[in-house]
């Protein structure tokens, strides 16, 4: 009996054959692969080689290393019972199709939950179940698909890859060619004649055809993979016309030099491929730089609390924390580093890192990873190294807590690249038709010159060389933005909304005064214990100006926006609004207040005066003109008449608004197409924050990193807050700007090459003088704006 091979991996099918499209499989999973490609027009993938799924001989047991725990510990970026994370250098990632195919590993193996790319790194992300899969399985899958990791256990670290340096070697092989054709091109240049030359002519014109080769089929090679795999998705890409200009040349000057007919135009086809490669490399290079930057110098001001030899707490930033220190990690606050659990119950949710919101029970001597946030009061754990803030970075701006947010400027980017495209074919085959019958002879440099001068680069380069400069000087001055985006929703803001309590008023200056039966030292104490594992603005005050020593406290709990409970021993102790506490309703007193009970007996309150911090009215006043404000807050109405006195006429003021509440309230405002920006404290306002256009958490010396905002603002920049609004519509402004250049440089260029008078080396010239241009502009032009920023 004839055996059947499967056209996915290329074993045979010995037990089941699936037939699809008249193609036989293996196995579900063969099938599975093969469908998903079909549906998303990428069955390219089986053009390169027949079974491409089958895992090479070559790494059969190449990767039987990775069945040992230590090592494969030493690979996992996070290892939490049966969650595994693995961050995988990919040499082989190159486009769009790639992302596609690796961000959709979990229809290829149902035990990943999730795999996110970083393009620009050529790094994928994956998180999977390891009580049903391990890591080798899911290495030999990537690799059975065309993408095999690249693992060095001698140099291994997160993060850490060989550097590639294709585009150094491509732009160093097309410079030497291009130098050497433009030599030998000289005696055509300056028709110069002579025995000598014209006995060797040939032997010139045969030397740059064979310099152009390794320009033509290695050097240019991504422009071609890139268009291909473009119209292979039915998409035109900005490489389409490079692509096809450079086929135009290569085909035209060979044919030139096969049937002796001339010498071609092989320095403009060499010129034309250096100098579009010079222009990456200088694109490439300003990318690393901006990146870098907001890698090395965003540093959040986040605050963590740090045990001291004595047993006091202090407060420090999260990238001074060392190895071998104590923290103190409060409820609702995120672990910054991995380290031991030594003290307290611990239950950790590690949605930040796996997606998965199980929270994980922890007991002493078990280790934390950086990126749980505790969730049942307060631990102290002892770092097992410092602080990354490339790692908080990429926590922060996991795809997990992506929002669905329009970003209308960089649509308009990618359709008018689109449409350029189109445009610039149609105007390249018209002028050379025209020319076809005018004069023959131009025809051919004018359909290159077109292709070559309308590259929409320069356009495409506008937004993300703005917006990220723009993220890079946000930095600088303490705000610190998830992403680019984040600058282009800012500008088209129409709607501020503030939260009260940690974000109007300020913690530094609030006076605390008690009134109500007097408690003891003991009581004090317990109460003091039960405040220690609250992030609660107002526990933290009261927290700090309690003296007694802490006790070790049991059964804490804290409930959003009403108050805690816990226990000492037998005594129970309730802390928080007068209606959690006393089960009832107080409408005559409105202070800002927190309440007290021991074992069920009312005690007393403890009333805040609240500071408002300096330059709330100043920062009112300037936005009064522009923006819809509202001040949005769990408190009662105590301070509305002040507020009312001191804050613009039209300002909307919202009480005794639950969490909610004012999520509610974000989303009933954005139904009326408004666009919001909520300022909080990150804690009572995670889900307005989240539902907001913009969220921003404001942070003074509490751990505030939370996925539910889109910018950190360090306390001490509040009154600038509108600067920063108009800046980011300033940043906007440029961006067209840049837009309205690129037009006139496209218009300029096209007369000039549809009338014949631009040759295709000196528009390959051109084209990435253009982008450099726009880059150049871009940067001064933010820098300038940096500066209306004090």
């Amino acid at each position: 009996m004839e055996s059947t091979q499967c056209f996915h991996c290329g074993n045979e099918c010995d037990t089941e054959i699936i037939t699809i499209k008249e193609k036989s499989f293996c196995c579900n999973g063969c099938k599975t692969v093969f469908e998903i490609f079909s549906e998303n027009d990428l069955t390219c993938y089986y053009d390169f080689q027949n079974n491409p799924g089958a895992i090479p001989e070559e790494i059969q047991g190449k990767y039987d290393f990775l069945e040992n725990e230590p090592i494969v510990d030493k690979l996992l970026e996070f290892n939490d019972g049966n969650v595994q994370v693995v961050n995988l250098y990919i040499p082989h990632i190159h486009c769009s199709s790639c992302i596609w195919v690796l961000e959709n590993l979990h229809k290829l193996q149902k035990n990943v939950s999730s795999s996110q790319v970083n393009f620009p790194k050529k790094t994928v992300r994956i998180t999977f179940n390891s009580d049903i899969t391990s890591l080798k399985e899911i290495v030999l899958l990537l690799s059975s698909i065309g993408y095999e990791p690249y693992i060095s256990l001698e140099d291994y670290e997160v993060g850490k890859k060989k550097v590639d340096r294709s585009l150094i070697y491509k732009l160093g092989i097309s410079g030497f060619a291009f130098g050497n054709v433009m030599f030998l091109s000289f005696p055509e240049y300056f028709e110069v004649s002579g025995f000598w030359l014209e006995q060797y002519k040939g032997i010139f014109r045969w030397l740059m055809f064979f310099f152009s080769l390794p320009v033509v089929f290695y050097a240019s090679q991504d422009y071609f993979i890139s268009a291909y795999k473009g119209l292979r998705s039915k998409i035109l890409n900005i490489d389409v016309p490079i692509a096809l200009g450079i086929t135009v040349l290569f085909i035209r000057s060979s044919a030139e030099i096969i049937f002796d007919l001339g010498t071609g135009f092989f320095d403009s086809l060499t010129g034309l491929v250096f100098f579009l490669l010079l222009g990456k490399f200088f694109q490439q290079k300003t990318y690393n730089f901006l990146s870098f930057e907001r890698d090395y110098k965003s540093y959040f001001p986040i605050a963590v609390t740090r045990i001291t030899s004595d047993g006091e707490e202090e407060n420090t930033q999260i990238y001074e924390v060392e190895k071998g220190d104590r923290l103190l990690i409060r409820n609702q606050e995120l672990i910054p580093v991995d380290g031991i659990l030594i003290n307290g119950e611990a239950k950790i949710d590690y949605s930040f890192v796996t997606g998965e919101e199980v929270p994980v029970s922890k007991k002493s001597g078990d280790k934390l990873f950086a990126g749980g946030k505790q969730l049942a009061g307060v631990i102290e754990m002892e770092v097992l190294s410092s602080v990354s803030q490339s790692y908080l970075t990429q926590l922060w701006s996991n795809d997990v807590f992506k929002k669905d947010k329009n970003s209308s400027f960089k649509t308009l980017t990618d359709n008018i690249s689109q449409h350029f495209t189109i445009t610039v074919l149609l105007i390249a085959f018209v002028a050379t038709v025209f020319w076809l019958y005018v004069d023959s002879s131009k025809a051919l440099n004018v359909f290159t010159a077109v292709l070559i001068i309308a590259c929409p680069c320069a356009i495409a380069l506008a937004a993300p060389f703005t917006l990220g400069n723009m993220l890079r000087i946000f930095g600088k001055k303490k705000f610190y933005l998830k992403n680019a985006t984040v600058v282009e929703q800012l500008a088209a803001i129409d709607t501020v909304i503030f939260d009260k309590t940690g974000t109007l008023t300020t913690s530094k200056e609030s006076s605390i005064v008690y009134q109500g039966e007097e408690l003891n030292s003991n009581e004090k104490s317990i109460l003091k214990s039960s405040l220690r594992a609250s992030n609660h603005p107002l526990s933290r005050m009261l927290y700090s100006s309690l003296k007694e020593k802490s006790l070790e406290i049991e059964n804490f709990k804290e409930y959003t926006g009403k108050g805690i409970e816990a226990k000492y021993l037998e005594t129970k102790i309730k802390v928080g609004s007068s209606s959690f506490v006393k089960d009832e309703s107080e409408k005559t007193n409105l202070d800002t207040s927190v309440h007290i009970s021991i074992d069920n007996e009312y005690k007393g309150k403890y009333v805040f005066k609240n500071a408002y911090r300096d330059g709330v009215e100043s920062l009112f006043s300037e936005l009064k003109s522009n923006y819809n404000l509202a001040v949005v807050s769990g408190d009662n109405e105590g301070e509305k008449k002040y507020l009312e006195e001191i804050l613009p006429k039209g300002t909307s003021f919202l009480f005794n608004q639950k969490p909610n509440d004012k999520l509610e309230y974000v989303e009933e405002l954005q139904k009326g197409k408004k666009s919001v920006i909520m300022i909080g404290d990150g804690l009572n306002d995670a889900g307005a924050l989240a539902q907001s256009n913009v969220g921003i958490a404001l942070s003074e010396n509490i751990n505030v990193f939370s996925p539910a905002c889109d910018a950190i603002l360090d306390a001490s920049k509040f009154s600038k807050i509108g600067s920063y609004i108009n800046v980011s519509k300033k940043a906007v402004q440029i961006i067209k700007y840049c837009f309205v250049l690129s037009l006139l440089y496209n218009v300029i260029g096209l007369y000039f090459a549809t009338t014949g008078q631009l040759k295709p080396v000196i528009a390959a010239i051109l084209m990435p003088l253009s982008s450099i241009s726009i880059v150049v502009f871009t940067t001064i032009a933010t820098n300038l704006l940096a500066r209306k920023i004090k």
